[in-house]
Formats: structure tokens, sequence, C-alpha cells
């Protein structure tokens, strides 16, 4: 069999790598479709108070103590079901044990998955927003998902979705190997070369991973920490992530 020249084995790689080198143009935001796991039954309601993160709505905080728009704005003496302020101190009355909302948009752009640690021992979406605007950082905060580990007022575990997520804005948590426009990055809380993860957190992200790889079809391969990408100089999230557990967990 005659061997193809070097050039043409070349272009022909070429043309079939996947790479996040010229990424697809940005998507439409269309409504999304939500996943969120059902209430446990029986649950007391009660009364909580809830600081506003960045990007959330009345509308999401119904959805994630399932109250209505309505009763939360007679709660707190609102007028009108506008934007709130990052911060604001919300009383959600009657509320269920908070849960996960994960909006999920049709988009092609989203190949990779990122996982990061904030390398703090606190933290949370807010604070993180607030940190990265100091740092210069458009739009604030550069991760699409933010999971706690329990300080800062929110629970262990509990996942927070970044206004570039629900406005499929690319992310500034990744530059190596231009994953900032086709990889989804989720901050974990914590400072993990000194610390450990979580169990809540890591219960948390193997939901949040499987649920955004799902959709999105995802190989496993293409589930990084950010130290893991090519050109990345960094050892995040830590050298105490627990990577075999974590991909043992993860549906194939």
């Amino acid at each position: 069999m005659k061997k193809l020249p070097t050039y043409i084995i070349i272009g022909i790689l070429a043309s079939i790598t996947i790479s996040c080198a010229t990424p697809p143009r940005a998507p439409e935001v269309i409504p999304a479709k939500e996943i969120y796991p059902q209430f446990p039954s029986p649950v007391i309601r009660k009364d909580i108070v809830h600081i506003v993160a960045p990007g959330e709505t009345l509308w999401r905080l119904g959805k994630m103590y399932d109250i209505g728009v309505e009763e939360i704005m007679r709660a707190n003496g609102l007028k009108a079901a506008g934007r709130l302020g990052m911060g604001q101190r919300l009383i959600i009355p009657k509320a269920m044990p908070l849960r996960p909302v994960v909006p999920l948009y049709a988009s092609s752009r989203w190949q990779y998955i990122i996982v990061h640690h904030s390398a703090t021992e606190t933290g949370n979406a807010l604070s993180l927003f607030k940190l990265h605007l100091r740092r210069g950082f458009w739009h604030g905060l550069g991760y699409q998902f933010v999971i706690s580990n329990g300080t800062a007022g929110k629970a262990d575990g509990q996942i927070e979705v970044s206004p570039r997520w629900t406005h499929q804005d690319v992310g500034a948590h990744c530059k190596a190997d231009n994953m900032n426009h086709c990889g989804i990055g989720i901050c974990l809380v914590g400072n993990f070369s000194k610390d450990s993860v979580s169990e809540k957190q890591l219960d948390s992200l193997v939901y949040l991973v499987n649920i955004l790889r799902g959709y999105y079809n995802i190989p496993v391969k293409n589930i990084l920490g950010h130290g893991q990408v090519r050109g990345a100089a960094t050892e995040c999230p830590g050298n105490n992530f627990p990577w075999k557990e974590f991909y043992e967990r993860i549906k194939h």
C-alpha cells in the first residue's frame, strides 16, 4: 500500500481533532430545562432568612424552597418582583429544606467540566464574586457553579448557580487550552492542598457533574481538574482532592 505524504496525514489529523482553540458561537439563551430532586416527605416547613447570592431571583428562590413568589414578596414588603440586590436579606416564610435547582440550556459550547478549589478556608458565591471583582475579573465570579463547604452562611454541599451559567457566558476560571470558552467551571470552597473535601461536597459534585455530563454528552476523559488542563501551571483543586473516589462514582 502506498504511504500518504506526511503533510496529508497531518491535515487529516487536524481535521478530526476536537479542540477548544476555536470556540463555538455563543448560544442563544432559551428557557432552561430544570433538574431538582423531590423534597422528602414528611418535612416540617419553617421560616428562614436567606442572603441573596449573585444572580438569584425571587423565582429561583421559590423553586429552591418550594414557596410562591407572592408569598416571599409579601413577607418582605416587596411591591414588585424586580431584581434583587446581592447580599440582601430576605425572609422565606414556611420554607422547605433547601434543594439544588440546576438549569440546563441547549448549547453545543460545553465540551469539558473543570473542577477547582477556592484555595480559601471559607467562602460562598457572593464572597468569591467580590474577590474576583477586586482581581479584575469581568462580570465578577468566574465559575459557573460553586459548592459550599458549610461556611459563610451556606450549607455544606450547597450548590450555587453563577450568573455566568444562567446567562450562558464564557467563564473566567481557566485560560489554559481556551477552557474558559468550552469548559464548565465548578469551584468547591476550600483549600484541598491542606484540607480534605467534605463528604457532602463530594456528593454534590458527583450529583452536579452527572447531570451536566449527561445533558451535554461530556465524556469522562473531558472531566478534569484545573491543574490537569494542558498548559495550566497550578495544583488546583489541590493534592488532597479524591480523584479515585470521584471518578469511581461518576456514571460511565
